[in-house]
């Protein structure tokens, strides 16, 4: 009698794909409470015009940290605030925007507080008032707060002073050793210059950023001088935000710094908005790179780097486009 004949197998059972995890980046610095002056027409001394006054989450490092989880980013913020009732609604708003706080609250430190007058041009002028945020201290640092992130991003206000420098310090070491890259937006040129133009310059490179990113005014203050080319002795990546003039990214090549040709050196327009206040538009340009940078594993490469600004540009539109939501307090 023949044998029957065999069945073929069914095929083998396919593995569903595990979806990709998101990346993860942790900023550290400052959230502050800020208090926005527009006046409808110029001040005048002694006495009093129309206008609006608004109370914003604010802190260069949180608005940061608050759009990088906006675009789908696992996002932490380490920073300091006081025991007080503005430092807790701002950690609140925080958390119900997606972002992972991670808050010292020093004793006898209240939380900080920007005060910003807007004028009629949209020109911004800021008195600091920065509080409990300067008191994040390394002790206050734990490892497991930067583990897998594939960023640590630090505005330079948090490479300044004792003991937020410090804390800045550890926590570079921390991610370093963890495989993250770390990131520096030159973020503002008068607190970063205050001791002078060769200990500013010593403060960044201390932190060693594989990424630096500054507008043009502050890339100029920083420099003394308009050759960008030499931010390359800095980091081997720059970003120059240009507001509505665009973008200028450089990388390192061979020869890099001041003394050889950059690999790379190219511009990205962007369309301008006509708007009252560009508030938070580098913080948010700054997580929009960041976020697409990390989707592209880090890359270098040209095609990747011009993505990223694209999206910087992007995330910077999106910020300006919009009123800035007021913060609730109650």
């Amino acid at each position: 009698m023949p044998p029957s004949p065999r069945l073929p197998s069914p095929p083998a059972a396919r593995r569903p794909r595990r979806p990709r995890e998101a990346p993860r980046a942790v900023v550290l610095g400052d959230l502050a409470l800020d208090v926005v002056l527009a006046p409808a027409r110029f001040l005048e001394h002694g006495t009093d015009v129309p206008g609006a006054v608004r109370i914003h989450q604010g802190g260069s490092a949180a608005n940061t940290a608050r759009w990088l989880a906006r675009l789908g980013v696992r996002s932490t913020l380490v920073c300091a605030v006081g025991r007080d009732a503005p430092g807790r609604a701002l950690v609140a708003a925080l958390r119900g925007a997606g972002v992972e706080v991670r808050a010292a609250r020093p004793a006898g430190a209240r939380t900080a507080r920007i005060g910003m007058v807007v004028d009629p041009s949209g020109e911004r002028s800021f008195v600091a008032d920065r509080g409990a945020a300067d008191r994040l201290a390394p002790a206050d640092l734990q490892p497991s707060w930067l583990a897998g992130a594939g960023v640590l991003h630090l505005p330079a206000y948090s490479l300044i002073g004792a003991p937020l420098g410090e804390a800045a310090a550890r926590a570079i070491a921390i991610a370093r050793a963890s495989g993250a890259r770390v990131s520096v937006d030159l973020a503002s040129a008068a607190p970063l210059l205050a001791a002078g133009r060769r200990a500013a310059h010593g403060t960044i490179r201390a932190a060693g950023p594989d990424l630096l990113f500054a507008n043009a005014a502050e890339a100029v203050a920083f420099l003394g001088e308009g050759r960008l080319e030499r931010l390359l002795d800095i980091a081997p990546v720059v970003v120059v935000k240009r507001g509505a003039g665009g973008a200028t990214a450089l990388a390192r090549g061979g020869g890099g710094g001041a003394t050889g040709r950059p690999a790379l050196r190219f511009d990205v327009a962007t369309r301008p908005l006509a708007v009252p206040d560009t508030t938070g538009a580098g913080d948010a340009f700054d997580a929009g790179f960041l976020a697409a940078w990390l989707a592209l594993d880090r890359s270098t490469a040209p095609a990747a780097l011009r993505r990223a600004v694209v999206a910087g540009h992007r995330a910077a539109s999106r910020q300006i486009a919009a009123p800035r939501a007021e913060l609730p307090l109650g």
